[in-house]
């Protein structure tokens, strides 16, 4: 390890806390290295069902007897060790494109110089009127006051990912113009962080191969769309990332947003206005973007419980059999991590005339064989009428989009303003997407969501034999229960302070008050290590701040298993038992 530590100009610019971190992963970017991998494959070919740890060592073993080895090597792809120059290395080696120097804390990008008003005329000019008994500046203050007394104020962390060394990040000084600088930042600059809240399930924000198709596409066509869709702003790869997406869902069509939030507002909007008399059935738990679109379209709309199929039959019932119906749900929920029986809940609106949207934000590049989501897994996309996603979570870029019937999308198209009157997805964005899709459509998407899932359940264990109060979930979502509002934030706070952990309070609007939590979601790229450190900060977190531990680990209304259930249900012995003999 000292000798790939010493000379390989890709680990020997990693933060000295990452190695320490990751060793056990090196193995994996070692694959992604067309040196070590060649070293690897030499030594391994006589062994069958040689596993990339063993490779990798085996691989190591040769450079430790042969210190020139790793050198020579390097030559014939153009990578000198000792040059004059080190960012002559730094471009021709493919791991290091993005990769910060070790000891460096700032950006390598200088951005301009420009001249500043001064803040005394920005004040001036920021003003704002006051007519009577209305002080519209008091006002807002007011409202800002009242969201920090209940402890439901957002303060955002200044958090730098650099691609290359997820899920290890850095934690800055910089603070918003609105605010005073943190007492705890004052005289400091920057610090690694664990990062263990990132929807960036994947870690395919800084593939290789995705940060090379997406800085291709600036080269070639510049930073921007130019445009709306309508008017110059759609190319050829716009055409592409839609046919990929249809492709990917089983669909005739596929319409891509500038978001997923504005995908399902416009979507769930627009379709009430195509289908006169629509009503919506929504559930309870349904995303923010999805109870915008349903209450701007003032459709009759109707609420059922949480993933219950019953309570939706029993409205769906009572509803005249000619009125169009549309039935709105998410496949995996954000916050509590439940997944809901898709043929169930689709068989049901079916059953009552409804189309079915659901929302696959969390689920897609997650599930299924070529990581189509929850709905190809459980072979259920032919029951999906409208399918939404995201690409900025595990497809690791940003934007939204919809997957349908070919009629259906084009007239999404032709009337959803949401999609019409915006600019569109600038070049970089839909490469790198493009090149996202299509590898977690093979064999190395299905080994990433083979070792996230790996991760997630022995975290999950870890986390339960420690008697920290997990809400059981069966998705990548770890959810760890905290029930108050200042606890939560003010445990968040105390992880990254004392241990540069960083999981972010989930608090009022996104939970109901009473269940606001810390929601966990590792990725293929946190070790075990770090898995030890998290849980014993967080038990240590507990302690310290008199938390209570060993809660009953369902929500207050059940969890997927113990809700609407017609017989009593131990849902802690049956949880705890389960969890327990998978972690034996």
């Amino acid at each position: 390890m000292e000798q790939l530590i010493k000379h390989c100009p890709f680990v020997s610019r990693l933060p000295t806390n990452y190695i320490r971190k990751v060793n056990g992963y090196l193995p994996k970017y070692a694959e992604l290295c067309p040196v070590m991998s060649k070293i690897m494959d030499h030594n391994s070919q006589n062994t069958v069902n040689t596993s990339a740890k063993d490779k990798f060592q085996t691989g190591m073993d040769s450079i430790q007897s042969a210190s020139d080895q790793l050198a020579k090597l390097h030559n014939q792809y153009g990578i000198k060790f000792e040059t004059s120059n080190p960012e002559e290395a730094r471009t021709k080696c493919p791991m290091l494109k993005g990769l910060r120097d070790k000891n460096s804390v700032k950006s390598e990008h200088v951005f301009p110089e420009a001249d500043k008003i001064c803040p005394s005329l920005r004040a001036e000019n920021s003003k704002l009127p006051v007519f009577g008994d209305v002080d519209y500046e008091a006002v807002m203050k007011n409202h800002i006051e009242a969201k920090k007394s209940d402890h439901s104020y957002r303060s955002f962390k200044a958090v730098e990912r650099q691609a290359g060394i997820h899920p290890i990040a850095l934690e800055h000084d910089a603070v918003p113009v609105w605010s005073s600088l943190s007492p705890r930042l004052k005289g400091k600059s920057t610090r690694d962080i664990t990062v263990w809240c990132s929807n960036d399930y994947l870690g395919m924000t800084s593939h290789p191969k995705v940060v090379e198709a997406a800085t291709a596409a600036i080269n070639l066509h510049g930073s921007g769309a130019g445009g709306t869709r309508n008017i110059s702003g759609t190319t050829p790869y716009h055409y592409m990332l839609e046919s990929e997406l249809a492709d990917l869902h089983q669909k005739e069509a596929a319409l891509i947003f500038t978001s997923c939030y504005v995908a399902n507002d416009t979507t769930l909007f627009t379709l009430p206005k195509l289908l006169p008399g629509c009503e919506i059935y929504s559930d309870e738990g349904n995303h923010a973007s999805m109870i915008q679109g349903i209450r701007n379209s003032r459709a009759p709309k109707y609420i059922f419980k949480h993933n219950d199929p019953r309570h939706l039959e029993d409205l769906l019932s009572k509803a005249d059999p000619s009125v169009p119906k549309v039935v709105a749900f998410e496949s995996v929920h954000s916050m509590d991590g439940s997944i809901c029986d898709l043929h169930e809940m689709c068989d049901v609106a079916h059953k009552y005339g409804a189309l079915t949207f659901v929302d696959e934000v969390h689920a897609v590049g997650l599930y299924g064989e070529r990581g189509a989501g929850v709905g190809e897994r459980d072979t259920a996309l032919h029951k999906m009428d409208i399918i939404s996603g995201t690409l900025g979570k595990a497809f690791g870029n940003i934007g939204g989009y919809i997957a349908a019937n070919a009629a259906l999308i084009d007239a999404i198209r032709s009337y959803g303003s949401g999609f019409i009157f915006t600019t569109s997805l600038p070049p970089s964005v839909l490469y790198g997407s493009i090149t996202s899709i299509r590898i977690l459509k093979g064999e190395e998407g299905r080994e990433l969501r083979g070792r996230q899932q790996e991760n997630v359940r022995l975290l999950r264990n870890k986390l339960l034999h420690s008697g920290l109060p997990v809400i059981d979930a069966p998705s990548h979502i770890i959810p760890i229960h905290v029930g108050n509002a200042e606890a939560c934030t003010r445990v968040s706070d105390y992880l990254l302070n004392q241990y540069g952990i960083y999981i972010q309070a989930i608090n009022y609007p996104t939970v109901a008050r009473g269940t606001e939590r810390l929601r966990i979601a590792p990725s293929p790229l946190h070790s075990e290590e770090m898995m030890d450190e998290l849980v014993g900060a967080l038990f240590e977190t507990w302690v310290e701040n008199r938390l209570p531990l060993d809660l009953p680990m369902c929500p207050a209304n059940g969890c997927d298993f113990c809700r609407n259930r017609p017989e009593p249900v131990d849902c802690r012995a049956r949880v705890g038992e389960q969890h327990l003999q998978a972690a034996g």
